[in-house]
């Protein structure tokens, strides 16, 4: 969680709120690898990459 605050730190002090969408997609897309790794999901998924 530290992590998490020193990023949104670094968003608030340097206004760089653009790039929150960003973030959330890339983190978004990253779960989604991670946690269909294992499933039947996972070869639909990798034809998308």
């Amino acid at each position: 969680m530290n992590f998490l605050s020193d990023v949104w730190g670094f968003l608030k002090v340097r206004k760089k709120f653009w790039l929150l969408p960003l973030l959330v997609a890339l983190l978004t897309l990253g779960a989604l690898v991670v946690f269909s790794g294992g499933s039947a999901v996972a070869p639909f998924i990798y034809t998308l990459f």
